[in-house]
């Protein structure tokens, strides 16, 4: 099947679209990225998407109009990134958007209660002609799970390693990894949480100390400037969220503009400069990558794999090579992974696996109850061929 997968994460930066050619089932499902693009949000529809995220701003009117001005968006990037491929709709199968998530109700005792996503998939399926799924974290919540991190389950099909344990690390906004045990291991099950803040408060800080000229240290060259404070980093990593056990999961509901609002002033109350300050956040999200590993790995790791934004920044990279040598650390480009378009990518898997009526998350992983077939499926005008075709 030709499915095109879309994501856009917890930075709220953009969407990503990856058009893959997926064929097979587990453990034999075989990927192939077609044709992936990434498109920023201007200005103004990003900050609509940051006040949709507060309470204190997400009104609901236009909550509303944003649910369906998203889903133009993320139609309007689908067919840009088919016809890049030299394709037209009609010879796409699917399309799997996973929207943007406004919020992610994690109550005090650790369970997630409710997640909202938009990004209105009646919209993309009217504009597209083709059939759409959407909403996939949903059902792992109705069952119990923390319908985080989807991309784990993936991993866990393509990325176990022959011989040792391996960690699979997205950062994104908010960091998440997967412990996944070797293919010579049949009675170990997989582990994957969220570790903690990634880029949202490097990104939310630098923002505040640039006037929003930057949205965030590119190459990492503000941290690597400045000089991490070290007892305002041990201060920091006794938020209570690190030492909760997993499963667990978090976003922009606990890592807050407010808290990088917070951290700024703290900061520049002990004397720092801007770049210690952002160095300090991005110590922050190293130190919490490893600390996870040193509490939480079921066993030793051989090696870590690195995906999302973060993974493009050496110095942010470095701190975490730093903290878990001898263990290397690498990025997807190394299994042959485009570490930009993995995420989406995943989805386009995951609706895959849902044509099929086949689970797309384990409990191992979210904490559900049972394995769940994920999203909601609106039918586009290729819908009678592809039901003929199943």
């Amino acid at each position: 099947m030709r499915i095109v997968g879309m994501m856009s994460g917890t930075s709220a930066d953009g969407i990503d679209a990856a058009l893959c050619e997926i064929d097979g089932a587990p453990p034999k499902l075989q990927v192939r990225m077609i044709r992936a693009l990434a498109r920023p949000y201007p200005q103004p529809m990003r900050q609509r998407i940051l006040d949709a995220c507060r309470p204190e701003t997400g009104r609901v009117d236009s909550l509303c109009r944003l649910n369906v001005d998203l889903a133009e968006a993320f139609a309007s990037v689908a067919l840009e990134v088919i016809a890049a491929a030299g394709l037209t709709p009609d010879q796409v199968d699917l399309i799997a958007s996973h929207g943007q998530t406004v919020w992610h109700q994690v109550e005090a005792d650790g369970h997630v209660s409710a997640t909202f996503q938009i990004g209105e998939g009646a919209v993309i399926a009217e504009r597209t002609g083709i059939t759409t799924i959407n909403n996939f974290r949903a059902r792992d919540v109705a069952a119990g799970g923390h319908g985080a991190p989807l991309v784990s389950y993936a991993d866990w099909i393509l990325l176990r390693h022959p011989e040792h344990w391996r960690a699979v690390q997205n950062i994104g906004g908010i960091g998440n990894v997967t412990f996944l045990p070797p293919l010579t291991d049949s009675s170990s099950a997989p582990l994957a949480f969220d570790t903690g803040p990634g880029n949202v408060l490097i990104d939310a800080v630098v923002a505040l100390l640039t006037g929003g000229a930057q949205t965030y240290d590119r190459d990492g060259q503000m941290a690597r400037q400045g000089r991490a404070d070290a007892a305002w980093l041990e201060a920091l990593l006794r938020h209570p969220y690190y030492e909760r056990r997993p499963p667990k999961t978090t976003g922009r509901e606990l890592f807050t503009s407010d808290m990088a609002q917070s951290l700024l002033a703290d900061g520049q109350a002990r004397g720092l400069g801007p770049n210690d300050i952002v160095a300090t956040m991005t110590a922050l999200t190293a130190h919490t990558i490893a600390d996870a590993y040193r509490r939480f790995a079921p066993a030793a790791i051989g090696e870590a794999v690195l995906a999302g934004g973060g993974s493009r920044n050496p110095t942010l990279v470095g701190m975490i090579a730093s903290l878990l040598a001898p263990a290397p650390v690498l990025t997807h480009e190394a299994l042959g992974i485009d570490s930009d378009f993995k995420e989406a990518m995943i989805f386009a898997l995951l609706a895959h696996e849902t044509w099929h009526n086949r689970p797309g998350s384990l409990p191992a992983l979210t904490g559900a109850s049972h394995p769940v077939v994920m999203g909601q499926i609106t039918p586009g005008r290729n819908f009678p061929r592809l039901t003929g075709r199943a």
